[in-house]
């Protein structure tokens, strides 16, 4: 992971990036309340927002991180430590 990445959402404001899911989409999670988990799709005009339930969200982040281990990517202590700001 290069860089953090962060969207807006219309109603609930800043979300950033907790973990990639699957099929283009992303799992993001409110910036300040860190509460409400959304499983966002980016299409050419706009984005898609899907609530989530947390434990939703934590499976989407333990599969990646899991990903990471088995691909051995050097980023994974970046993912590691987002993972456990968000959900430990």
């Amino acid at each position: 992971m290069n860089a953090e990445r962060y969207l807006n959402h219309p109603t609930f404001g800043m979300l950033y990036l907790v973990s990639p899911a699957s099929n283009g989409r992303d799992v993001y999670a409110t910036l300040y309340a860190q509460k409400i988990f959304f499983l966002v799709t980016l299409q050419p005009r706009g984005a898609t927002f899907e609530v989530i339930p947390y434990m939703d969200a934590r499976h989407y982040a333990e599969m990646h991180l899991s990903k990471c281990r088995r691909e051995k990517l050097s980023d994974i202590a970046t993912w590691r430590e987002l993972f456990n700001q968000t959900f430990i």
